[in-house]
């Protein structure tokens, strides 16, 4: 890609403010030679031709540094790396995320382990390779028919820690056409790879924690909603399960401040809220309201009700954050954004390059762009998408499956 050197003038410098935040900056990670790769750039390259492009531009031969809140690692870097795996969760830290993400669910023996469903196993590890532990899923593999597809459950719940990090982490999958466990290990979109599928490290939460912590980063656990009945095995309530989330931190003296706990149930955040509250001032309400156009409306409406109970920082998906102008043409906030700003409230989205390629996932109304398709174009408008939520929605942070092109963005334009 040609990429000349641009000197901006005054009034468009003026339109990409730098960002103050009063997050992330209060410790130096330790990966300080950080590497985005091409694909920013081919990005870049891929945008049609004005002042946002030629801005990204102009920052090609910039120094790259980690984004402290900004880039936020989801699920570690899946587009190419299993998920929730320590490779994975490394990649991320490479590409310059401040925060690294642990999916936290518990196992039989009630211990928090990485992983983004308790009932994923089947699809995201091993498990089904190995006789003895797929003996023990909620579903045993069923290999499909002439009139059935393939089907198994294998969860967290059903196996201990221990058996837990005897699994190898392989990139999201399955075949529905399988007839054995073998094949069933591999069928996922054309656009990820399993190149760096090589027996990838399951995590639990203690040694997430370790991990994240030795690189000098910041934390994100999403406290899995359980698939089996609470309280599990009788005893273990909702309570305990997100109480134990948050001693984990404490027992390892992390700061607070470096801990983001997230979760789709309000009961969970309003729990850290009012038994942790040093921890619940940075909880993130993963607003699941907005998958139903009368939650949705619901959520705009109760914003300051929400704040009034402690809430600080909403983060539901980006579909929900952005909207197009009334000719289809650009990308403009939603009303949702509007109210969550004007209740004072902050905000984080996830997941960008969750969907594949833009023009394709926009023409099969996929969930994170199904509400701006008509101004997707191509793979060009990513960086439409991060400027939009970064600018004129003013969210704090991104999730994203390849970390790089959000700490481009961040580094290039001062949201660092």
């Amino acid at each position: 890609m040609h990429l000349p050197s641009i000197l901006l003038t005054a009034s468009v410098a003026a339109a990409f403010p730098s960002f103050n935040s009063p997050y992330g900056r209060s410790h130096k990670p330790v990966v300080t030679n950080i590497q985005v790769g091409p694909r920013p750039f081919w990005l870049v390259d891929q945008m049609a031709a004005g002042p946002l492009k030629s801005k990204l531009e102009s920052c090609s031969e910039k120094p790259i540094r980690h984004a402290p809140a900004f880039s936020i690692s989801h699920r570690g870097g899946p587009l190419q790396f299993p998920e929730h795996s320590r490779e994975g969760m490394l990649a991320g830290a490479r590409m310059g995320a401040g925060i690294l993400e642990c999916d936290v669910a518990f196992t039989k023996d009630r211990q928090l382990v990485c992983r983004h469903s308790q009932c994923d196993l089947h699809t995201t590890t091993n498990i089904l390779l190995i006789p003895e532990l797929a003996a023990k899923c909620t579903v045993p593999f069923q290999p499909a028919t002439a009139s059935s597809s393939a089907t198994a459950k294998c969860c967290t719940s059903d196996i201990t820690r221990d058996e837990f990090l005897s699994l190898c982490a392989k990139m999201d999958s399955s075949n529905p056409n399988a007839t054995t466990p073998a094949e069933y290990q591999y069928g996922g979109p054309y656009w990820r790879t399993s190149l760096y599928d090589n027996c990838a490290t399951t995590v639990d939460h203690k040694s997430y924690i370790k991990l994240v912590d030795s690189l000098g980063l910041q934390f994100t656990p999403e406290l899995k909603t359980p698939q089996v009945e609470m309280p599990f095995q009788g005893n273990y309530t909702q309570e305990m399960y997100a109480q134990q989330l948050i001693d984990e931190y404490k027992q390892q003296g992390i700061k607070p401040a470096r801990v983001w706990a997230q979760s789709f149930l309000e009961a969970d955040i309003l729990y850290w809220v009012q038994h942790e509250p040093a921890f619940g001032r940075q909880a993130v309400y993963l607003d699941p309201r907005v998958d139903t156009a009368a939650g949705y409306q619901e959520a705009v409406a109760n914003m300051h009700q929400l704040a009034q109970q402690g809430v600080r920082i909403m983060a539901p998906p980006i579909f929900a954050l952005l909207n197009t102008s009334s000719d289809g043409r650009d990308i403009v906030p939603s009303s949702y954004a509007i109210a969550a700003k004007q209740a004072g409230l902050d905000i984080i989205t996830w997941s960008l390059e969750r969907s594949g390629p833009l023009k394709q996932a926009a023409a099969a109304g996929e969930y994170y762009v199904h509400s701006i398709a008509s101004a997707i174009k191509g793979d060009g408008d990513m960086y439409r998408i991060v400027d939009v939520l970064a600018r004129k929605v003013g969210v704090i942070g991104i999730f994203s499956d390849w970390p790089a092109t959000v700490t481009y963005y961040a580094n290039c334009m001062g949201f660092n």
